[in-house]
Order: structure tokens, then sequence, then C-alpha cells
């Protein structure tokens, strides 16, 4: 039969540190070498080469560490999820007081009953078409007013807020706070999404929180959250966890957030694009105002240079409109003393072609009439015609007594 007794009455007054130290006595003592079977979660492997994880069931877990000399012999690093067999000591990490399984061999035997749970329920969902990208909403490009649905005491709310007021102060954020793990969570959740949407003055919806286990992270992982955010009206992120930690929410969600800091950045991303992108048009219009001006400005300096040329040739007119009238009264008058000139070398030769001047030689012009043209034959004439005599002074009537022809 056990006996029990008080550890103050054996020891006295025990420090931290005194009595983590029997703890640890006593654990590694009557653990020196178990064999667990577990489904591994919050695996982490840093640089230093070691891995960290968690050995769960559906009841409890428990803190194991495999050393880099230890889990070189393993190959691949084991993945959340992963059923393992897990052998080695039990020890109380004195720093912090936690029990911990230093593991010394790393056996993978299928799939966590979470991770199963997780993967058929994705598989029904994608065979129903929730996950099709044929489903998937573009989000607003200039949202006013986000839905959040996340815990009111969580760092995600904090983290969206942050970066909401930072990038896009004016968007309208209203937060329908719900718990986002533990029993009754993915009935929270489900319900918080359908109240945003019958609120209806809503363009998105971030529903999400922060990281965490698998366990941490399951209400996410339930149907009835599914469910909903496929339902949902208005176009839904999905911003659950860390980078590398996928949900169910986040494949029917019309868009995934590795984070809520993310999610509030895809959120006012496009308003700081358009910013971005109203700024590149303007400084393109300055540039080429700026260019159109100075073109003007070359053109105006121009034409100024030339109205000056313009306005001394303007000055100077009078003078040439001066010279050019006395240039041409002197070519006026030289053209007409070389007219006058030749029109009396001309006269002169009319003159002496004239048969006026022949009649002042003695000789007559005879005509049938008194103004007629002159006759040059007798062949028309017959004795007895009156002809004419024109002389070179005075005229003569005459009868014709007879003709030669």
């Amino acid at each position: 039969m056990w006996g029990f007794c008080c550890v103050s009455d054996l020891y006295g007054k025990l420090s931290v540190s005194s009595l983590v130290a029997l703890l640890q006595e006593v654990v590694e003592t009557n653990f020196v070498t178990v064999t667990v079977e577990g489904e591994i979660s919050n695996f982490a492997a840093p640089a230093s080469g070691h891995w960290y994880f968690t050995l769960k069931d559906s009841h409890a877990q428990l803190r194991a560490v495999m050393f880099r000399g230890r889990n070189r012999l393993v190959g691949c690093p084991p993945l959340d999820g992963a059923q393992a067999v897990c052998s080695g000591a039990v020890t109380v990490y004195s720093a912090r007081g936690e029990l911990q399984m230093v593991v010394d061999s790393l056996v993978v035997g299928g799939q966590g009953d979470l991770q199963v749970a997780f993967e058929a329920l994705k598989e029904r969902l994608a065979e129903e078409g929730l996950f099709s990208a044929e489903r998937k909403r573009v989000l607003p490009p200039l949202p006013r007013s986000v839905g959040i649905v996340t815990s009111a005491s969580g760092a995600a709310i904090q983290d969206i807020f942050n970066v909401m007021q930072r990038r896009a102060p004016d968007v309208h954020l209203l937060l329908c706070p719900v718990r986002v793990q533990g029993d009754g969570a993915a009935k929270e959740i489900a319900e918080a999404v359908r109240n945003l949407n019958r609120y209806g003055r809503l363009d998105i919806l971030i529903v999400g929180r922060g990281g965490g286990s698998m366990e941490d992270l399951w209400a996410f992982n339930e149907e009835i959250v599914a469910r909903a955010i496929a339902d949902s009206e208005v176009p839904v992120i999905s911003a659950v966890g860390h980078e590398t930690d996928f949900t169910i929410a986040d494949f029917v969600a019309d868009l995934r957030a590795p984070t809520p800091s993310a999610a509030a950045e895809l959120v006012a991303r496009n308003r700081q694009d358009l910013e971005a992108h109203l700024d590149h048009l303007q400084i393109r219009l300055c540039s080429r105002m700026d260019q159109s001006l100075g073109l003007v400005a070359e053109r105006l300096a121009g034409l100024e240079g030339q109205l000056k040329i313009y306005a001394r040739d303007f000055a100077a007119l009078p003078d040439a409109i001066t010279e050019l009238e006395n240039r041409l009264a002197i070519t006026i008058r030289s053209r007409m003393r070389q007219y006058e000139d030749s029109l009396a070398i001309a006269a002169g030769r009319l003159d002496a072609l004239s048969p006026l001047q022949q009649l002042d030689r003695g000789f007559v012009i005879a005509s049938c009439n008194r103004d007629g043209a002159g006759l040059t034959s007798t062949e028309n004439l017959n004795a007895g015609d009156s002809l004419w005599l024109r002389f070179s002074r005075g005229r003569a009537a005459v009868r014709v007594e007879d003709v030669e022809n």
C-alpha cells in the first residue's frame, strides 16, 4: 500500500528552483525510456537544427524536442497532423518548469485524427464545388466599409486596426466579436458572418484570428463556418493563423490572406495603388505641361525675335517707300522720254511714207467721190465719168474725156 506525506514536512520551505529540481528528479528517475504514440503539431525547425513539436491526442498534449544529433537519422521532417511513434526520456525543463519529452527516435505512421477529419471535410466540400475558382469574387477596388469577424481581445483585431489606420483611415470598420477557439466558437463565427450579411452595408468581410496549433485553429475547419462563408453575399477574406497555416475557411473564402495584417493590407492595397497611380499621372501631366509650356515659350521667343526684325523693317519702311517712289518717278520719266523719242521717230517715218507728202511735189490723188479712196487703174472708168482730184491744197471736180487702158 502506498503511503503519502507532505513535501513541506520532509523538506521544509522550498524555493521554486528546489521544487522544480525535485520534480525533475522524480520524473527522470521513473521515465528514463518511454515510447509514446501521438499526433504531431506545432512543428518547428529553427536554424539551430533542433526540432520542436507537440505530441497530442484527443485529451492531452506533451511538448517534445528532438536534438540535431538525433533527428539527422529520421530523414524528412514530419508534418503537422502526422501520426508518429516517439521513443525517449521524459524530463522537466527547469527554465520554464515544463514537462517535456526528449525524443531519441521518431517513426511517422500515418495521420492524426484531426488531420484525417480535415482531409475528409476538405475532399467532400471540394467535390461540392465550394473551392472552385468560378465562385471566387473580385474584391471591390475602393471599399468604404469592412466587417471583421474575430476576437475582440486578440492581437488580430489590433493588427487589422493598425494597418487600416495607417493605410486607409477613411474606411469604416465594423467588428462582430466572437470566440475563435474552444467549444461553440465555430457556431459563433458562422452566426457572425450571417449577421454581417444581414447588416447589408459592408463591402468586404475579414474572418480570421492569429496563429496557433491545429487545435487552436480548428473552429475555422468546421463545416458550419465553411457553409456560412460560402453563402456570404459579401466577398470574404480568410485570415487565419500564420502564413504556413491552412484551414477549410481559406479554401472557401474569395481570397486567402496569410495573416490578419496581410488581410488589412489587401483591403487597403487597391486604394493605395489608385493613389499611387494618380500621383504617377499627376507627375506625368506636370511633366507634359512643363514640356508643352517650354515649347510654347520657345515659339513665343522665336516669334518675338521675328517681330523685332519686322519692327525694324517696318520702321525703315517709309524711307524705303520714298526711295522706291523716287526711283519709280525717275524710271517713269526715263521711259516717257524713250517713248516720246520712239514716237517721234515713228511719226517721222510715217510722215515720210504718207501720200500727202507726194502732193507737195505736184502729184494729185484721183478718186470717184470727194472723200473716196484713190484710183490706181482706169479699168472701170468711162468717158464722161466725174472724178475728184485732191491737190496739196484743195480739191477739184473734173470730167473724163477719154480713157486709155
